[in-house]
């Protein structure tokens, strides 16, 4: 494997390092002083306004006598229920998704005819320039899936004739395309790693036509192209599950943020991308599957509820696991009573857990949803409730379909992706300024000292 000379931390770095930290420290106070809402929240948690959508909406309180109270949650794609959406997707159909991203992009749900040709012009776009698998995926592959989607999505730049023009035709011509694109940057990366890297065999599968993006991604990925109709409809819930949550989360934020400088659509996307990537956003669901394996090996008899209970205890001492203190996939930023994600998702994960043999996994991960809530309220001060969120399940449910954990991020991407462009384009529509938040000053005027004299 190449090392890079320059990647190397060197004496000379940790000098200017400490230099760095003797002189850079905001006293935490200070935040409180000038009522700075760090993270565009409040003290309360509460996220600060910033912008108006129309796109989705999250809901996890209600008002009851002019006060708000926690309430189950709820999420809205454009004003449905998401419950009801993928309620409403029939048991035989894979194409929620593409459902799906139709009416965040456009505002309503389409007819049957309207989302065949929908779905026909994704997979119309669903082909990579020539040679751009060799030239651009192969060469240098990263260990990082997200890092190989990012530069792909930069790289299709220098493939687009029309790359800097920001009128909404072009802008959703070049949403289509991601959204088509994603899953053959994030499994045709993967591939070319694991080639290079550990000497996997080398397979390339071309998408097909007739497939939803769902069927696609178990297709490419998989060398013998085989799944089952419950993988792929499961597969299909969870694309939809997390292809949009409010414009306030930190990577369509970063959409926003940057598309109001009127920037291209590949590195707004590419932004996007570099948000989700961070274990606090994106990567949520492999640090659940992670904690379950190392409980699966602690925990002896998985029905004693005493001993799963000591070792939940253990993980919020910083006693077991990553020594972090966190029970993952509990809780949740907006939600407190439910996760309405998580709550629509585990019936399907139940019933890929009986085809997979998985029951025993499952009731696990049912044991622990019931007792988390309670020893995290007996250890912890929590001003709201904790429930499980949807990477409590997720990982569960890719790791039953066989997905490697280095896809885990890239497949949240792949869903996304969708709601990535319905807010880009909302934001070019709809605003016309440039984001520009403020930021006290909290340093001090010194009178500069010619460089002989210091």
């Amino acid at each position: 494997m190449y090392t890079n000379p320059y990647s190397k931390i060197t004496p000379e770095l940790i000098k200017l390092s400490k230099i760095y930290e003797e002189n850079s420290n905001i006293n935490p106070e200070l935040y409180g002083t000038y009522d700075v809402k760090r993270g565009l929240r409040d003290i309360n948690g509460k996220g600060v306004l910033v912008g108006l959508t129309e796109i989705s909406d999250v809901c996890s309180t209600k008002i009851v006598d002019g006060k708000s109270i926690p309430t189950d949650g709820s999420l809205y794609y454009r004003g449905y229920n998401v419950k009801d959406l993928v309620r409403g997707i029939p048991e035989k159909s894979h194409f929620g998704f593409e459902e799906c991203s139709y009416l965040l992009l456009f505002g309503r749900l389409p007819k049957q005819e309207e989302l065949k040709e929908f779905a026909d012009l994704l997979s119309f776009y669903r082909t990579l320039p020539t040679g751009f698998v060799r030239d651009i995926i192969m060469k240098a592959p990263s260990k990082d899936m997200m890092n190989t989607l990012a530069r792909s999505v930069l790289t299709l730049y220098s493939y687009d004739e029309a790359a800097d023009d920001i009128s909404i035709p072009n802008v959703l011509r070049q949403c289509l395309q991601l959204i088509s694109l994603f899953p053959l940057f994030s499994v045709y990366g993967y591939q070319a790693y694991k080639h290079y890297h550990d000497g996997d065999s080398l397979f390339i599968h071309k998408p097909k036509p007739e497939y939803s993006t769902a069927e696609n991604i178990l297709h490419i990925l998989r060398p013998d192209s085989k799944f089952s109709e419950l993988e792929a409809k499961l597969l299909d819930i969870a694309l939809i599950l997390h292809m949009e949550h409010g414009g306030g989360n930190n990577s369509t934020f970063t959409t926003h943020l940057v598309s109001s400088s009127a920037t291209d659509t590949y590195s707004v996307i590419a932004a996007s991308l570099g948000s989700l990537k961070g274990p606090k956003h994106g990567g949520a669901n492999i640090k659940v599957v992670k904690m379950f394996e190392d409980m699966k090996q602690v925990v002896k008899d998985w029905n004693d509820e005493e001993e799963i209970s000591r070792y939940l205890e253990a993980l919020l001492n910083k006693e077991a696991f990553d020594r972090a203190g966190l029970i993952y996939g509990m809780g949740h930023a907006v939600y407190s009573l439910s996760d309405p994600r998580a709550m629509i998702f585990q019936s399907f994960v139940e019933r890929l857990s009986k085809e997979k043999h998985k029951e025993k996994e499952f009731a696990l991960y049912k044991t622990v949803e019931r007792l988390a809530p309670k020893i995290i309220a007996e250890k912890r001060k929590i001003y709201k409730g904790v429930s499980p969120n949807v990477d409590f399940y997720s990982g569960f449910a890719y790791s039953m379909l066989n997905l490697p954990l280095e896809l885990y991020t890239p497949i949240f991407a792949i869903a996304r992706i969708s709601g990535w462009s319905a807010h880009r384009l909302e934001e070019l529509s709809s605003n016309g300024k440039i984001m520009r938040p403020a930021y006290q000053y909290v340093g001090t005027h010194t009178e500069y000292i010619p460089i002989t004299e210091r």
